[in-house]
């Protein structure tokens, strides 16, 4: 089940639904959103992001979203204020903690895991067989967010 993203705008982003993509038990697919990053004060595209909806080993590793952003746009915390609007879809799909994974010499995105309002758990290392291990990285940062009530957040 897919909910309404029209309202996932802070006035200095909007977030724009591409597509959704139902989930794939053969390849081990989870739900997920995916859309285009734009600055609400020209509609230009500054970069794209995605919401992988649940709780598997893949997304343990993988994490629930990710992002990137056109050179060009960068350095104006776009990716984590996209974070930070994702935080609220993910508790309307009942969700009470998510985790973001970045490359330990990722420095940018440490920072936007951190803007975002992620805690560093721990940086561990990626299953042989994880796609992610096969693309040449040996270890992830496991940034976590609660998403509780009790953790009021964003």
């Amino acid at each position: 089940m897919f909910f309404d993203t029209s309202a996932l705008a802070d006035g200095e982003i909007a977030l724009q639904l591409v597509e959704t993509v139902e989930a794939n038990p053969e390849k081990r697919w989870a739900p997920a959103y995916r859309f285009a990053i734009r600055r609400s004060a020209d509609g230009a595209l500054v970069g794209r992001c995605d919401f992988r909806v649940g709780h598997t080993e893949r997304l343990y590793f993988g994490g629930n979203i990710g992002y990137a952003v056109d050179e060009p746009y960068r350095g104006n915390h776009y990716a984590g204020k996209a974070c930070r609007l994702l935080l609220g879809l993910a508790r309307q799909h009942g969700m009470d903690y998510l985790y973001i994974t970045c490359s330990p010499h990722n420095a940018a995105s440490r920072r936007t895991c951190e803007y975002a309002g992620g805690k560093l758990q721990s940086t561990i290392p990626l299953p042989t067989d994880n796609d992610l291990f096969l693309t040449g990285e040996w270890q992830i940062c496991l940034y976590y967010f609660d998403l509780s009530e009790a953790a009021g957040g964003p």
